[in-house]
């Protein structure tokens, strides 16, 4: 009876987890990385600067078959999401127990960072399907060496070394482990073993070549660039967030089962766990020197999918109240990581989000964006050359306007992610203006997506590069959560004398979430290199309700901005304005500024939430 319940239990749960990220799935915006993955299926290859070819391959077999949109693109990810579950209650119940199946298989579906693969086409879910069949190989070798489990192993290399240098972990814990078992040194001596090994090495081959072709600029990003290879105390908060990702109670019974299960008697319940407890030690070890500005908290992966196997017979061990606690305590976990996407799916909840440090900036905007620039490419001749900014808006808006031909200029982000090189050997990259052969142009820059301090050196590097900057439209997302300038570059056209850039500004009280009323004063400044501007405006709601003052001293403004303004007004470029909220209703309401160049320019900067507090 037992064992009908918790089959039927892992049975409901995968219906309803599947339909739950089919939905997420189709309303999920694009993630930044995922649109590249697009890109790279648009120009199909062997392999590419970021990752192995498989990835790309799947996105594009996906949006072959089922059409454009964001769920074609998911779907190959999340069927093999779907089907890794099963294969480790599979594995599970032929190696140790049915009951102890089912539980490992429930334990997958709501582990936030296995249970959520599919919600994106990202390469870890081929990496764990890679890793599963390996996992299962590996024990099915440790009993018998057949040609059927060397086929499986063959496979399970060759997925892996297609979907992420991140595999080579798997590859050499699991090799460490089978010299370190007696029996694995066995199953070392047959040929078919190292057939199959061969094969999967074989499989590593293109990204090989094209490191050799291209300056092992894929390795160097991955092994080297990307690394600060220095020990910093930020490991500590990556081996915090792994206990919390995975949930407490159950990290805990993952760690006990590696702990306990490296001296059983059974050869697959030992190389479960040393493989899981190797993998999951090595990354947090590696938490410690390695990279800590791009995410890293699902490297350990393939470790806690070792160790889901074991995982019942720690469970059983104890008492009703913890186990009760550990299943609780995963399901929300789960929820919470799912909730997370919906909520990023909601363009509402993406806007009340706009203002806090969490903003989904990656999520957002693209929408807002692809429309703006389908209406300013409309008014503009055939022949118009769309340039962006970086890889994240050229991708972005690559799949939104089923285009592949957008020119990308050079960018800190393009190499921060490894995709310069890319962009090169694509023939994307554009070095300044005179590449173009006197064509029009439309250009993107993402205002988001360099420092703040940084952006007005980033403004004067572009003019330097397209001869001008002239600011044809701004586009705010999610009320400037994400901020976009649009510009409109002609032939013929170029600045004279200084290049005139948008604008910067910063509004320094009230600060964001202020409470407020009657009246209240709104301070900042604002700088337009090359032309200076005329006035500043607030806003609430996108209303005016105050000219404020410009022309203010602030000094420190040249010296918070890297490369320093060339505004004419420097140094009295703050401004200063009283709004009176008269006698609109208490609520939350969005303060932004209005700013107007002396070129004819009208930005809007972004807004800031602001409680308006009922009269005493």
């Amino acid at each position: 009876m037992r064992r009908m319940e918790v089959r039927t239990v892992f049975i409901v749960l995968w219906i309803a987890i599947m339909a739950l990220k089919l939905v997420i799935a189709a309303r999920l915006p694009l993630f930044v990385d995922e649109a590249f993955y697009w890109l790279e299926g648009q120009h199909l290859a062997w392999a590419y600067s970021d990752l192995p070819g498989l990835t790309a391959w799947l996105i594009r077999l996906g949006t072959t078959l089922f059409g454009d949109g964001v769920l074609a693109v998911r779907l190959p990810f999340l069927a093999i999401s779907a089907l890794v579950p099963w294969l480790i209650v599979s594995m599970t119940a032929r190696e140790f127990d049915t009951d102890a199946g089912w539980i490992a298989g429930c334990a997958a579906l709501l582990l936030p960072l296995l249970g959520s693969l599919g919600v994106m086409a990202l390469p870890d879910a081929v990496l764990a399907l890679a890793t599963v069949l390996c996992l299962d190989a590996g024990m099915r070798l440790l009993r018998e060496v057949t040609h059927g489990a060397a086929l499986l192993l063959a496979l399970g290399l060759a997925l892996g070394a297609l979907s992420h240098y991140r595999f080579i972990a798997v590859i050499g814990v699991g090799i460490v482990v089978l010299l370190w078992l007696p029996r694995g040194r066995e199953v070392l001596r047959d040929p078919r073993v190292w057939i199959a090994i061969a094969f999967g090495a074989a499989a590593w081959i293109p990204l090989l070549i094209w490191n050799v072709d291209n300056a092992e600029a894929g390795l160097r990003f991955q092994l080297v660039d990307r690394h600060p290879w220095a020990l910093h105390a930020d490991g500590w908060l990556f081996v915090v967030v792994q206990a919390l990702l995975v949930t407490p109670l159950l990290f805990v019974a993952l760690m006990i089962g590696a702990w306990r299960g490296r001296k059983a008697p059974n050869d697959a319940a030992r190389f479960l766990a040393i493989c899981g407890g190797l993998l999951v030690l090595g990354f947090c070890v590696l938490g410690f020197v390695a990279d800590t500005e791009r995410v890293s908290f699902h490297w350990p992966l393939p470790g806690y999918i070792a160790l889901l196997p074991l995982v019942g017979f720690v469970l059983a061990q104890w008492p009703r109240w913890l186990r009760v606690a550990t299943w609780a305590t995963l399901a929300l976990g789960f929820v919470g990581v799912v909730g997370y996407y919906s909520a990023v799916s909601s363009s509402q909840l993406r806007a009340q989000m706009a203002a806090q440090k969490w903003y989904p900036s990656n999520f957002a905007g693209w929408d807002t964006l692809a429309t703006a620039v389908r209406q300013q490419l409309g008014e503009m001749p055939d022949d118009t050359v769309l340039v962006a900014d970086n890889f994240k808006v050229a991708a972005e808006l690559g799949f939104a306007l089923d285009r592949r031909d957008i020119r990308v200029l050079d960018h800190p982000l393009n190499r921060h992610h490894g995709r310069a090189p890319q962009l090169q050997l694509w023939g994307l990259q554009l070095g300044d203006r005179a590449e173009l052969g006197g064509r029009p142009v439309l250009l993107v820059v993402g205002a988001s997506d360099v420092k703040f301090s940084a952006l007005l050196a980033r403004y004067q590097a572009i003019c330097a590069r397209m001869g001008g900057l002239p600011v044809t439209r701004v586009v705010n997302a999610d009320r400037g959560g994400q901020r976009f300038v649009l510009a409109r570059l002609d032939p013929g056209a170029a600045a004279d004398g200084d290049c005139v850039t948008p604008a910067v500004a910063h509004v320094d009280a009230p600060a964001p979430g202020a409470r407020v009323s009657g009246h209240f004063e709104v301070r900042g400044w604002a700088v337009k290199d090359g032309s200076g501007v005329a006035s500043v405006v607030v806003t609430l709601d996108g209303a005016p309700v105050a000219d404020a003052r410009y022309g203010i001293a602030n000094g420190w403004v040249s010296q918070f901005l890297q490369g320093g303004s060339r505004d004419p007004s420097q140094p009295d470029v703050g401004f200063a304005a009283t709004v009176d909220v008269g006698d609109r209703a208490p609520g939350t309401y969005w303060l932004g500024i209005e700013i107007i160049g002396r070129d004819g320019s009208v930005e809007r900067w972004a807004e800031q939430p602001l409680r308006i507090l009922p009269m005493d």
